[in-house]
């Protein structure tokens, strides 16, 4: 039986540079603060609390003084840089360069949609870390949108600037597009929609090139075990994608949740993961396969 990890799978740079900072940091500094999970998958978050990582939420942030505090990939908005200095809190600031563009190009938009009494809207999850760091570049005024139900909340007599999340599905952002259009388009026939709508694709290529790698790995061998933090969004979503090409796929968090049975009579094993999924983990995940006492072959 051959066990192949997925080359594409694992990390993607903003995560990895930030696991990297953190752990540059930890070998001077006893303990390091991280804003929130520095990654969505529990034996990564555990293997770095081993070294001196500790997680912690806005509240908390509130209370520390005069400390280090890692800001991670997802960004942050003001508000969080603001009480860092009114602390005395050190920022290892991790944040992923794509976000802080987006970021850039929020704050940006924003103003001028002030000016044009526009609305910056924001296909994304509420409450996920990054979608809180760029409405905070709004002023928290942002609209954000997941589902078609919330396209209501947006007054389509008014200019609309566009922005994605940048872990969203690129299908999903322009579907939301098009609906946003055809809203346009409903209240006023005659509107120009470049006047109207500006809307940015801010996916990150690196997540939404996934997709498309992922089907034809899937397709590639008999059985798949993927691999991925049950929080990880990022990771439901791509394992709906590998469960669509193989039915023999199988979501696991480590190589505990793995079952014989699904290996029976089988001559190829894919393994991949979430963009939050280690290396270390997947190889682990392997070595546990091979090692798998077959009942048949």
């Amino acid at each position: 039986m051959k066990v192949t990890i997925d080359k594409n799978s694992g990390y993607c740079f903003g995560v990895e540079y930030a696991i990297q900072m953190a752990e540059d940091e930890m070998e001077t500094a006893e303990v390091l603060y991280c804003l929130g999970d520095i990654v969505h998958n529990s034996m990564e978050v555990k293997r770095l609390h081993d070294k001196g990582l500790r997680i912690i939420d806005r509240e908390q942030m509130k209370e520390l003084h005069d400390c280090k505090l890692l800001i991670r990939a997802h960004g942050e908005p003001p508000a969080t840089y603001e009480l860092a200095l009114k602390n005395n809190i050190e920022l290892i600031d991790a944040s992923c360069p794509v976000v802080l563009k987006l970021q850039n190009r929020v704050k940006h938009a924003f103003d001028k949609m002030e000016e044009e009494n526009g609305q910056i809207v924001i296909y994304g999850q509420v409450g996920h870390a990054e979608v809180i760091g760029l409405t905070g570049q709004t002023q928290d005024k942002a609209i954000v949108i997941t589902t078609e139900e919330d396209l209501d909340k947006i007054d389509f007599s008014r200019p609309v600037s566009l922005f994605s999340q940048t872990t969203k599905s690129t299908q999903g952002f322009y579907k939301m597009k098009d609906r946003i259009e055809e809203r346009i388009h409903k209240i006023n026939p005659e509107a120009s929609l470049d006047v109207m709508l500006d809307a940015n694709d801010s996916i990150c290529r690196q997540v939404s090139n996934r997709e498309p790698q992922l089907r034809k790995f899937s397709h590639e061998h008999d059985v798949i075990v993927f691999v991925s933090g049950k929080k990880s969004s990022n990771g439901k979503a791509l394992f709906g994608v590998c469960q669509s090409e193989n039915s023999r796929s199988y979501f696991i968090e480590n190589e505990t949740e793995l079952n014989v049975e699904w290996f029976d009579n089988v001559k190829s094993v894919g393994i991949c993961g979430a963009t939050s999924t280690p290396m270390w983990l997947m190889e682990n995940v392997a070595r546990y396969i091979e090692n798998l006492p077959m009942m048949a072959h």
